[in-house]
């Protein structure tokens, strides 16, 4: 199993769950976070006064999937989260030691 956690623009939100739940992945964690790459923030003029605006909202939706969905799901993540400009985000896959359903107890696989 893997975990993918994926960095993406607030409006693409919609359309990545969808691409997600469209090849069969039944649910997902998102988080509303804030952070910087290259990009490095911008700047904005309130009140007549400059100010840099280093972290910029990002949406971070992570999904554990296993081994052999994992090409499928980055690619329905950069298919309908790119737009070709700067900021667009990242993917980290990361390996699963373990999954464990509270509910139930079911393990591995059965609790995805």
């Amino acid at each position: 199993m893997k975990k993918i956690e994926a960095i993406i623009k607030p409006f693409k939100l919609d359309a990545v769950k969808e691409a997600l739940m469209n090849i069969g992945i039944k649910g997902m964690t998102v988080s509303e976070v804030k952070g910087f790459g290259r990009q490095k923030g911008h700047t904005e003029i309130y009140r007549g006064a400059e100010y840099i605006v280093d972290f910029l909202p990002k949406v971070k939706i992570e999904v554990v999937v296993e081994d052999e969905m994992v090409e499928e799901a980055v690619e329905a993540i950069l298919s309908s989260a790119k737009t070709n400009k700067v900021g667009d985000g990242k993917i980290f896959i990361i390996p699963v030691e373990k999954a464990i359903r509270v509910r139930t107890g079911e393990i591995d696989k059965n609790a995805i």
